[in-house]
């Protein structure tokens, strides 16, 4: 075939992410460090490491048909670009990130009005600007090309900066006193990708299989087998995705049960399913969940 998917991947704290949820999702993705151009085992794909701050213009200009990046910067960018669908994931973790204000400890500011004539340090300069607008606060936001954490108290009164856990500027002596935004990663697509046939039907294939990745990191399915006379009592017990896969065993007497259900609360569930009457329970991991 010989159209081909330009597919942009984000460069730096997200790759090692992006790169395991895409072979969880059925893609082996080589980057060797040095190249920007990463192989893939999917000869219909061609994939490029770009900035996620500059993933949206490259997609919106058509230069890339489709790509990863938090919508922090699709909405930084200010440019109009599909969102296909969310995908949350993050450096450390499956949670959403928050760009949040932050100030020194010690400073005595509670709330964004206490900071009116004050300097702002930040990557997210256009939208930390219309935060304080909002607000009716009038400050100096200026770019921050890096170690945001360390400017306050001597180059900047505050920081707007994005976090997971918040621990990076607890050691710098940071307090967060508001949030600015929540973020998530998001794969866009260009227009003209999407009025695509073919491009369009592959930026699917990727989003679904993608979006059951993600949704299978927090799961896994349990199977057992129990008395048919026992049934209502174990599946009282199921706290299930949908309604349970119940099949007949060879004795008739018997019945087993599929069903899904969260990784966090199956060894709660697990010992309540033996109390009710199962036996052979099985738990196991799952590669995708596509809904």
């Amino acid at each position: 075939m010989a159209d081909k998917l330009r597919l942009g991947l984000p460069k730096g704290s997200l790759q090692d992410a992006t790169i395991a949820l895409f072979r969880r999702a059925g893609w082996n993705i080589y980057a060797d460090g040095r190249s920007y151009f990463p192989s893939i085992d999917d000869a219909d794909i061609e994939c490029m490491l770009i900035r996620a701050q500059e993933m949206a213009r490259y997609v919106e200009h058509g230069v890339l048909d489709a790509g990863l990046t938090g919508i922090d910067w699709v909405v930084e960018s200010g440019l109009d670009v599909p969102s296909v669908t969310t995908l949350t994931y993050a450096k450390q973790s499956r949670r959403k990130v928050r760009w949040v204000l932050a100030v020194p400890e010690s400073s005595g500011f509670e709330k964004a009005e206490d900071l009116e004539g004050k300097i702002i340090a930040t990557e997210l300069v256009e939208t930390s600007k219309r935060y304080f607008a909002a607000k009716g606060v009038n400050v100096k936001v200026e770019f921050s090309w890096g170690a945001t954490e360390v400017k306050p108290p001597m180059l900047a009164d505050a920081i707007v900066e994005v976090t997971e856990t918040g621990s990076s500027l607890k050691a710098n002596h940071l307090k967060i006193i508001d949030t600015v935004m929540e973020s998530e990663t998001h794969l866009i697509a260009s227009k003209a990708a999407l009025a695509h046939p073919w491009k369009k039907q592959k930026i699917d294939q990727i989003a679904t299989m993608l979006r059951g990745a993600i949704d299978a990191q927090a799961q896994v399915g349990l199977m057992l087998n129990v008395r048919r006379s026992g049934l209502d009592a174990v599946l009282a017990v199921l706290p299930a995705l949908n309604s349970p896969t119940v099949s007949q065993l060879s004795d008739s007497e018997w019945v087993a049960v599929n069903t899904i259900l969260e990784e966090r609360v199956a060894r709660d569930v697990i010992p309540r399913l033996k109390a009710a009457g199962a036996a052979g329970i099985v738990e196991y991991p799952l590669n995708k969940v596509v809904l």
